[in-house]
């Protein structure tokens, strides 16, 4: 220690006891303690963001979160098939062209139709390739797709408009098959088809025929049907095995060297639909007038894009998970084989006859059964639950044990299935 810093001699007059040396004294002693404080705080620092350093899957979902937030936008200049494809480019194309420019507060749900007081209104437009395919046709497939979306609103379908747009040199007989076969759905369902349209376009304009349909159903119960309205621990159910409509497409265009005895699920699902609104009515003892939402939380037809696309609008709509499990998705053994051929998940191939239903945990048996109970929905499935984490996403345990994120559809496999 050197002798500036332990003088002992008696202060000049002026000087404060201690002196220089007690003044540097002091200030080490201050510089040391802020130096090992800062080392400290600087250390802890480290820790702190070593134990919540988010994990890649954390940043994986932030990322997807942060671009579902984000306004659509447009990047194409020109419309593609994809557009039409059910998946994340319809839905860009919907939101920033379409709802931009339409927006209100009966459109902004972008449901399967509008309900409007008493009425649910919808309306569809039908260029499925090839027109005649096993199972149906153009003809059903727009009487059936129609009466569909009106269903899953909660409504008795009870009218129809139907607008056609034929190609110059569209055979006469096809266009009677057509409309028998449309007459014969009509008349199945129980609607009308009280007015319509007619156009005609020059030759290779129109791929033959295309079919626009609107419809007019009505109300009979007070609680709404909603994708806003799911919560954790709702069982998430599909009528019946899932892609058979959009494989037998495929195949039925003869350009695949592929054999399956497939035929599309096209059917109308209004009975179905009203039996499970009604058996879970029944276990509730019944909506409570004015009541939001009761049991059945929602209602979608599983079209374009798939159930994956369905469930994934739900999820962001709801802002819940939804975990599936793989092994109990029911998918008819030809249509897994076709799509493992074709590098395809049957989980985003279209379905004509097939509805996702959302339905409160104390009330999934209840509407199992009512579905099970009807020929349409004999092989209805529970397929997976609403969750809270992470919110707007929906995973699939896999048959392997993993699990991995459903997405929205990208791309367009399946073009013009309906």
């Amino acid at each position: 220690m050197t002798t500036e810093h332990t003088r002992t001699t008696t202060p000049e007059p002026g000087e404060q006891p201690g002196g220089e040396a007690t003044a540097l004294w002091a200030e080490t002693a201050v510089r040391e303690a802020a130096a090992q404080e800062a080392t400290v705080q600087e250390a802890a620092v480290r820790e702190a963001g070593h134990l919540h350093r988010p994990s890649r899957e954390d940043q994986v979902l932030e990322r997807i979160e942060r671009a579902r937030r984000g306004k659509a936008r447009i990047r194409e200049d020109l419309v593609t098939l994809a557009h039409g494809a059910g998946g994340k480019a319809t839905h860009t194309l919907i939101e920033a062209v379409f709802l931009e420019s339409f927006r209100n507060p009966l459109l902004e749900p972008l449901g399967d139709g509008a309900v409007i007081g008493d009425l649910a209104l919808t309306t569809d437009s039908f260029v499925v390739k090839p027109l005649f395919f096993p199972g149906g046709d153009i003809g059903d497939l727009a009487v059936n797709g129609t009466v569909n979306d009106l269903a899953m609103c909660g409504a008795t379908p009870r009218y129809l408009s139907a607008g056609f747009i034929l190609e110059e040199g569209f055979p006469i007989a096809d266009l009677r098959r057509i409309t028998a076969s449309m007459a014969a759905a009509a008349q199945a369902a129980g609607v009308w088809i009280v007015t319509g349209d007619t156009k005609v376009v020059e030759n290779g304009k129109a791929d033959g025929c295309y079919i626009t349909t609107a419809g007019v159903g009505t109300l009979n119960r007070n609680t709404a049907l909603s994708a806003t309205a799911v919560t954790p621990g709702d069982a998430v159910i599909v009528s019946g095995p899932i892609g058979e409509h959009g494989m037998t497409i495929m195949l039925a265009r003869g350009e695949l060297d592929l054999e399956a005895h497939l035929t599309s699920d096209t059917a109308p699902l209004h009975d179905l639909t009203a039996r499970l609104l009604s058996a879970c009515d029944r276990a509730d003892d019944g909506p409570a007038h004015g009541a939001a939402h009761g049991a059945v939380r929602c209602l979608r037809d599983a079209t374009r894009g798939g159930v994956a696309t369905v469930l994934n609008e739900i999820a962001t709509a709801s802002q819940v998970s939804i975990v599936l499990d793989e092994n109990a998705i029911p998918v008819h053994p030809a249509v897994r084989g076709a799509c493992e051929l074709l590098g395809i998940d049957p989980l985003y191939v279209a379905c004509e006859g097939r509805m996702v239903a959302v339905v409160a945990a104390d009330h999934a048996d209840a509407a199992l059964n009512a579905l099970r109970a009807h020929p349409l929905g004999s092989d209805a499935a529970i397929i997976g639950r609403a969750g809270d984490d992470p919110p707007g996403l929906v995973l699939l345990k896999t048959c392997f044990g993993g699990t991995r994120i459903v997405d929205l559809l990208v791309g367009d496999p399946l073009p013009r299935i309906c």
